[in-house]
């Protein structure tokens, strides 16, 4: 069977937003960093406030974020996942989900972590893991450095299930694990769907749909 996993929210409660910024604070970069966030708390508090959508709002973030990464090599993208997952991600790991993803592997499941996350991140969780397979938002490179842009749109909603798509060529998705609104094209297109501590909206089209949830009840 083949199994997909979202990561930011479903195999942990980290966040690439917090742990980017954690090592731009601890590598040199508070200032930029500082500046970068003082920019993006007003669009923060309009989301808080139910005045801005959540999903787009985080997704401009990450975009804006990586232009904070410009001028790093493969070695220092690498590095940089590594760090988010050790200090950030780890750290605020799900017990429950990375047990169900275990039995997929002892099942001999094939495993996919499907993640608008950026990818360096999601190989770093993915490799902690065991998993060999990911989906996530590559840079732009250039010259061997990233540009500070992404190489294509993130990860997320319709772009995640396209691109799952063309991995799987024609293969069925047995079945999908995710936790937000976002994860439910993923969700639907998965013969056994479920939603991981869901969000408002995942957790009432998922109990509409008879859906698993799983969040520790």
């Amino acid at each position: 069977m083949i199994v997909a996993f979202d990561l930011e929210g479903t195999l942990t409660t980290g966040t690439t937003w917090h742990g980017v910024g954690e090592y731009l604070r601890q590598h040199g970069q508070a200032g930029r960093y500082g500046l970068f966030y003082a920019a993006h708390v007003p669009g923060a508090l309009l989301v808080k406030a139910g005045l801005l959508a959540m999903q787009p709002y985080k997704e401009r973030w990450l975009v804006d974020l990586a232009r904070l990464l410009g001028g790093l090599d493969a070695a220092g993208l690498t590095a940089l996942g590594e760090w988010v997952v050790e200090h950030e991600m780890w750290p605020q790991r799900r017990a429950d989900a990375l047990a169900a993803l275990r039995a997929h592997l002892d099942a001999g499941d094939r495993v996919i972590i499907a993640s608008g996350a950026y990818e360096p991140v999601a190989r770093a969780f993915a490799a902690r893991v065991g998993v060999g397979e990911v989906l996530s938002t590559p840079f732009e490179l250039q010259d061997g450095h990233a540009t500070g842009r992404m190489a294509q749109r993130l990860g997320t909603g319709q772009t995640k299930l396209d691109s799952l798509r063309g991995l799987l060529n024609g293969s069925v998705l047995g079945a999908a694990y995710g936790d937000t609104a976002a994860d439910i094209p993923m969700l639907e297109a998965a013969g056994q769907a479920v939603a991981v501590y869901p969000d408002a909206a995942l957790r009432a089209y998922a109990q509409a749909h008879g859906w698993r949830i799983l969040d520790g009840a």
